[in-house]
This record gives C-alpha cells, structure tokens and sequence, in this order.
C-alpha cells in the first residue's frame, strides 16, 4: 500500500466572486460551427455578453439576446410565440444545424418552462433546440460548459456494437503493426497503417488545433478516438452507449461525467488531466493501461519537453504562488507548478467534486512527495477576505486570482495574474507547455526587470518553429 499525505480540506462561507456562467457562449459558439447560442435573459444579461465576449452584438456572430420585458416576466405575453418569432428569424438569417437556449437567472426565478417549450418549437421549425440552464447560480463560470455539454449528451445517437467491429481477426503485435520513425525528434505513426477505431469519446470543448494533438498522442499509442463531445458539427457528434469509455480534458465537467455514465451507460475514465507534461503523461498511461496498451516513448516525450522549458522553470523554481480560486482548473494548474519546482500556499476552488476529481488529486499527492513539498490547503468556497490576510502574512510571489482582486493586491506588492486567462489560453498537452508558463512567468519577469531577454527568445522560437 502507498502512504501518501492526504490534502487537508477546508470549507469556508465566502461568495463566488466569478464571472457568470452564460460566457460559456464565448468559445463554444466558435467550436460548434453550424450551431446558434440564444441567451434568454434581460439587458444585464446582454450588456454582459457584449463587453465581456468583445463582440458587438450587430457585428451578426453566430449567438444574440433574447431579451426579456415586463410582459414575459409578468406573463402578460406568450413565451412560445416570443420565442417562436426570434427562433424562425435565426433560420431564416443563419439557418443553424442546432439551435442552444441558454437559460439565465431570470428565467429560473419566473419559472419560465423552456423545457417544455422547446420540443414543440423545435417540431414547428424542424431545427433541433437544446436546453442548457448555465445561469448565475452555478460555482464557477467554466460550469456553463459543463450545463451545455451534459444537455448535449441526450442527443447523441446511440452506439450500436456493430459500428466498431472492424478490428481485424489477426492480432498483431503493436511494434509490427506501427512504423515509428525516430529520425525526427517527434515520432508520428506511418499514413500507410490504418488502425480500427477505439470505443474512446473524449470531452470538453478545445481549439481544434489542440484536439488534433491530443488524437494525435493517442495515435501514437495505437488508441484512435471515436469522436469529441462536442463536435465541430452538430451532426458528427459520437455515438454513446454501454461499451463505449469517456474521458474528460477539463477538472470542471463533473456534471457531464456523471451524465454519461448514468443515462448514456458509458464507461468513465478516471484520470489526471492533460495540462502540463506530467498531466499528459499520465492521462494517456490512464488511457493505454484501459485498452490494454503498453505506452511507447511517453517518459522520453515528457522529458523532452522539460528540457525545452527549463529557462522558465528556472524562474519560478522556489518561488511561492497562492490560488484565490476562479475557474476550476486549479487542482491541476497546481500540480503542474509544484512539479516545476513552486510552493503552493493554498489552493482557492469555488467547487470541488472530489469524485471526478480524484484520480488528479492522487496525482497531486504524488507530485508533493515526488518534489518533497507539504501539500497545499485546498479551500473549497473561499473567503475572499480572509485570503487577503492569509496571503499579507505568507507573502506568495504570485497570486492566481480573479479579476476583481488583481489590482488591490498589486497595490500590495503581490504579483497576480488573471486566472481566467487559463481558461481562454492553449494549455492542454506537451505542445502547449510553453504557454502556460509564459502566463506564469511573465508577472514576475516584469517585477525583475528580465521581459526583454524573454521576448528574444520566444523570436528565435518562432524562427525555429516556421523552419
């Protein structure tokens, strides 16, 4: 048996100082490309979505503003003509595959029954409508993904096991059925070899660039994923069903796990996720040791990678940083600077499930006894005060924090960065390790005074990467 520190757990009483989870809009509209997000909620609704997306809402991107009146809210008027207009006014203008209602508070507090309107309207105007109640009361605002992608579920259509039985009769060893060439630093499998398709669905919404790398990874392991959840169409959503094993990219999609497991059958994979080397690493260990796969060149691939990235690891090695919680991604974001060599003072969350989240809070444990470091205090609903007056006593050189509170702790002297920039930037896989720690690093290479050395090297890295 492995005796580990176990991470002390605290709960505190504090708000949930976070965007509101209808910005979800943001990058899903442009992931889902034949789809159209309609918000249903008032003017704060859409003042939001207007400054917060920096898109104007006349410039015709691909979501708008249902914009509820005193009638709707005092039910003077009919909600499923209202709705009816606007709903055949986006077919007209745009003619989506699929058409996302994005419930908000206000629609929750009159009770408005979108569930029930939308069956008939979507028979009406024959587009499908799918119902997603990412409103204010969630923790976080990564949670309205989470809303959008456990609605998106229930309309994927059912695996049948005849779909995948293409495997071949013959089973080959994996070092004959795969040419790997090592003359290159990154091995890719020869175009020539065709491998069946695993019964693996991955979900969470990324760039289609770093769902192409990770497919890639896997294809390096001889595991071909069936499909994303969500597609870049509405139409190519996978197939689901018993037999089929899911597993996620993001810490905040517990919702949507505990959807496919319960009402599509669907196996979960339980593992850390892939941020940082170490977190891709270890989530394709997870993947390969499923489908019964021995991983090749996984350590060599991660220390690669490493070693590309120390003269930034050399910056933040023994300094401390404190997380005030914002997005979810900080269990993982976490473990990833301890393994580069940081102190974690404590880890703010605004929600914690610590069932999807366990295989990552194992290897967070790991990681700590690995570097020889205490484990962090997790708070789950922080206080925000009283993390002002842990972080005036600790004195971190780093604060991950929300936006609200990054200009009175600069005036502090404590550096902050945005956590919601993690969100919005490229940070999944070995490709991208780079980014996250130039996120990182860059508030205190502008406290030290060391930003143009950096900006010279990240030059000669664009050079070396258009050759």
């Amino acid at each position: 048996m492995k005796n580990f520190e176990i991470p002390a757990f605290e709960c505190e009483t504090g708000n949930y100082h976070t965007f509101c989870p209808i910005s979800c809009v943001a990058w899903l509209y442009q992931k889902i490309e034949d789809s159209f997000f309609l918000v249903i909620g008032t003017k704060t609704c859409g003042y939001f979505l207007q400054n917060a997306l920096g898109v104007m809402i006349f410039a015709e991107p691909r979501y708008a503003m249902a914009e509820l009146e005193e009638g709707d809210i005092s039910a003077q008027l009919n909600d499923h003509e209202e709705l009816k207009k606007i709903c055949l006014q986006i077919k007209n203008d745009r003619n989506p595959s699929v058409i996302i209602w994005i419930g908000t508070c206000t629609t929750e507090i009159i009770k408005m029954d979108l569930e029930g309107i939308a069956p008939k309207l979507e028979k009406q105007i024959g587009i499908p409508i799918i119902v997603a109640r990412a409103n204010g009361l969630d923790y976080a605002f990564t949670q309205g993904e989470d809303t959008v992608l456990a609605a998106m579920a229930h309309r994927c259509p059912e695996y049948k096991n005849s779909e995948l039985r293409q495997e071949p009769t013959n089973k080959i060893d994996n070092s004959s059925q795969i040419k790997i060439n090592n003359s290159s630093n990154n091995n890719f499998i020869s175009e020539r070899i065709e491998l069946p398709k695993s019964k693996l669905v991955l979900f969470g919404s990324l760039p289609s660039s770093v769902a192409s790398q990770l497919n890639l990874e896997l294809k390096r392991q001889s595991i071909l994923v069936l499909g994303w959840l969500p597609s870049q169409r509405y139409n190519e959503l996978p197939s689901l069903g018993e037999g089929i094993y899911v597993c996620g990219v993001n810490p905040f999609l517990s919702r949507t796990a505990t959807t496919l497991m319960r009402r599509r059958k669907c196996q979960l994979i339980g593992s850390p996720f892939p941020i940082g080397p170490d977190g891709t690493r270890a989530w394709i260990e997870k993947i390969c040791s499923v489908f019964n796969k021995t991983p090749v060149g996984l350590n060599e691939r991660e220390n690669q990678i490493w070693k590309a990235v120390q003269d930034y690891t050399r910056i933040i090695k023994g300094k401390s940083v404190f997380f005030m919680g914002d997005n979810l991604l900080e269990i993982s974001l976490a473990r990833f600077l301890i393994r580069c060599g940081m102190v974690v003072y404590e880890i703010g969350i605004p929600y914690m499930d610590k069932r999807y989240q366990a295989a990552e809070l194992l290897f967070l444990q790991q990681t700590c006894k690995k570097m020889n470091t205490p484990l962090p205090r997790i708070v789950e609903k922080p206080d925000n005060y009283s993390q002002v007056q842990r972080m005036h006593e600790l004195k971190p050189h780093l604060a991950i924090t929300g936006m609200a509170h990054a200009n009175p702790l600069e005036a502090r002297n404590i550096n902050t960065k945005w956590s919601v920039e993690f969100t919005f930037a490229q940070i999944h896989g070995f490709s991208n390790v780079q980014d996250i720690l130039e996120l990182v690093t860059r508030p205190l290479r502008c406290r030290s005074g060391i930003m143009s050395d950096f900006q010279s090297l990240s030059k000669q890295t664009n050079k070396m990467n258009s050759i």
